[in-house]
């Protein structure tokens, strides 16, 4: 039986298809020679292993995934092991401005104790990081924490940050209550998706204000909140992020009374030494902020 094969099989089974196979194999490889290299390990074998549409292991594949997942699922921390207990490797989802404005000062502090260290980083919503937590594609998330985590993610709040209405500095308008008392606010609402915890909040809020104002403008960052609301296109709906200076043509009003925003991080079973270490740089780092 061909090892590569099982390799290839135990990535394609871990993360649910050849295509999520290919994106977390730790070494380049197409997907036509990894679909080829599992038809030919079925011929092999003489089973089918796993239905492509959807995808579902069959019986045959999840005895064979159970019998070799030990031995791959270690093969890392074995590997640790034999190079002195250093850790090589940590693999990090966030949002776009913790990747940017926060995560390389805490790089630089974590490197001085694990001087070899190398980083994988993803981009994502909290929804999109706690799945790829749960699918063991990364090890720690920083990113908006709204609810009790799902079994088996552990959670720390680092920040509370709060609500703020990003208006362009020529506006008159000087506080949020003032659009409250209005019959219709007529700007567009500038915001992340309404299923996010920021969205979430707001829209809570305004219900018990008795305010309409939804959605014109859905945007996939606060970046772009704060772009949209330069070209004057709106009335953005944002965090107050320690550090980060706002566009020239910008304000950022306070919603007094809104609740406010828990920026933590997620991970998954037990705390290894080296994401104990990026918490507590994380903690001191927020600490600084407040």
């Amino acid at each position: 039986m061909n090892v590569h094969h099982l390799e290839l099989f135990y990535y394609v089974a871990r993360h649910g298809g050849i295509m999520p196979a290919v994106r977390n194999i730790p070494y380049g490889i197409q997907q036509p020679a990894v679909s080829s290299q599992m038809a030919q390990l079925e011929e092999f074998l003489g089973a089918t292993l796993f239905q492509r549409r959807p995808f579902k292991l069959t019986a045959e594949g999840e005895k064979l995934f159970q019998f070799i997942q030990p031995f791959f699922a270690n093969l890392e921390k074995v590997a640790d092991e034999l190079q002195g207990g250093q850790a090589r490797q940590i693999r990090i989802g966030a949002s776009t401005i913790v990747l940017r404005e926060h995560l390389p000062e805490l790089f630089q502090a974590v490197r001085k104790k694990f001087p070899k260290l190398k980083m994988t980083l993803r981009e994502g919503f909290p929804a999109q990081l706690e799945e790829l937590l749960l699918k063991d594609e990364i090890d720690l998330a920083v990113t908006l924490i709204e609810r009790k985590p799902p079994s088996g993610i552990h959670s720390l709040v680092l920040l509370e940050l709060p609500l703020v209405l990003l208006v362009e500095k020529s506006n008159p308008v000087r506080s949020a209550d003032e659009f409250w008392r209005r019959d219709k606010i007529a700007e567009p609402l500038i915001c992340l998706p309404p299923g996010e915890s920021i969205s979430k909040s707001f829209q809570k809020k305004l219900g018990e204000l008795g305010v309409d104002w939804f959605p014109g403008i859905e945007v996939s960052s606060w970046d772009l909140v704060e772009a949209y609301v330069s070209a004057g296109l709106g009335i953005g709906l944002s965090i107050a992020i320690p550090g980060k200076p706002l566009p020239a043509k910008i304000k950022a009003l306070p919603l007094d009374g809104f609740p406010k925003i828990a920026i933590g991080a997620l991970w998954r079973g037990r705390k290894t030494p080296l994401i104990e270490l990026f918490l507590a740089e994380g903690q001191k780092r927020a600490r600084s902020f407040k």
